[in-house]
């Protein structure tokens, strides 16, 4: 079990944009216990009778071809909740991004059946504007062995470093070409490289707001589901005047500041972690997720 990087992982990090664990990130009954959470969140069963902040496939309502997608499951479920807000994965976040802490700005519950169409290519700092300062490292979690041909996610290398694209939100869920953001964004002097990142169920990656990333079509005969934390500087605020139309509601009057009720501290290097995170969640939920989590 990964309780710190070394100078290597640093280094790719550093240089690519991203880093992969191929696996053991989490335990096998971590990811049997997310997988039957997975089923009651898009069959509309939420543990705690609160709707996630975005549901983007209902069944009967959005084609089967279309990749399942909610938004702040944990707000629904105490196990996504624990996973999500896990400190390793926190401390391990904010390690490769050389900050003093980090909060959970919003969780993503990725499913990909068969059959399933892309996800546009996108930078996540496209839609930052909002916050101060605008900036995130994701951690992504399979729950399925990864492959190129079951839609997994990609990333192009290096491209953290080119410049931020401007938003785009009409060629995210199933665009006609998912890698079109991607090639155009592409520097002159710059060449192209795309990494599918083929990892174990339990296996991880963590990428920059800067880098690139998507998911081709899954034409394979498995399913492909993701658990996913977008993590923050634990210090972040609002910003005075760019808004964001769904996350901005949270935002007090005349009051910057990130509430931690909605925005829960995960770590910081002085020990700071959002009282209610370990009061509220279920004890019998941490003792299953406990090796990934605390």
């Amino acid at each position: 079990m990964i309780e710190s990087w070394n100078p290597e992982q640093l280094e790719a990090f550093e240089r690519d944009g991203f880093l992969v664990v191929e696996e053991g990130f989490i335990e096998p009954k971590a990811i049997e216990l997310l997988r039957e959470r997975f089923d009651r969140l898009f069959a509309a069963d939420y543990e705690t009778g609160i709707r996630p902040d975005e549901v983007n496939w209902v069944a009967g309502r959005d084609p089967e071809d279309r990749t399942r997608q909610i938004c702040n499951g944990w707000k629904a479920d105490n196990a996504i909740a624990t996973q999500v807000l896990s400190e390793r994965s926190g401390r391990l976040a904010a390690e490769l991004m050389a900050w003093d802490g980090v909060r959970l700005l919003q969780d993503n519950v990725i499913w990909k059946p068969p059959g399933t169409k892309s996800l546009g290519m996108h930078q996540d700092g496209s839609y930052l504007d909002y916050l101060v300062p605008p900036a995130m490292i994701t951690c992504w979690i399979a729950l399925d062995d990864t492959s190129a041909e079951a839609g997994t996610i990609t990333y192009a290398a290096g491209s953290h470093r080119w410049p931020r694209s401007p938003e785009n939100r009409g060629e995210f869920h199933a665009p006609s070409d998912w890698l079109a953001p991607v090639k155009r964004a592409v520097p002159a002097e710059k060449q192209l490289r795309l990494v599918p990142i083929e990892v174990k169920a339990g296996g991880a990656s963590f990428h920059h707001h800067l880098t690139f990333h998507g998911s081709g079509p899954n034409t394979a005969a498995v399913h492909r589901r993701a658990c996913i934390s977008h993590l923050i500087q634990a210090d972040a605020e609002f910003h005075p005047v760019n808004v964001d139309p769904t996350y901005s509601r949270y935002r007090r009057v005349a009051d910057t500041a990130l509430d931690e009720s909605f925005f829960p501290i995960v770590w910081t290097c002085d020990g700071g972690r959002s009282a209610w995170v370990d009061a509220e969640l279920p004890e019998h939920v941490g003792g299953v997720l406990a090796e990934g989590g605390h």
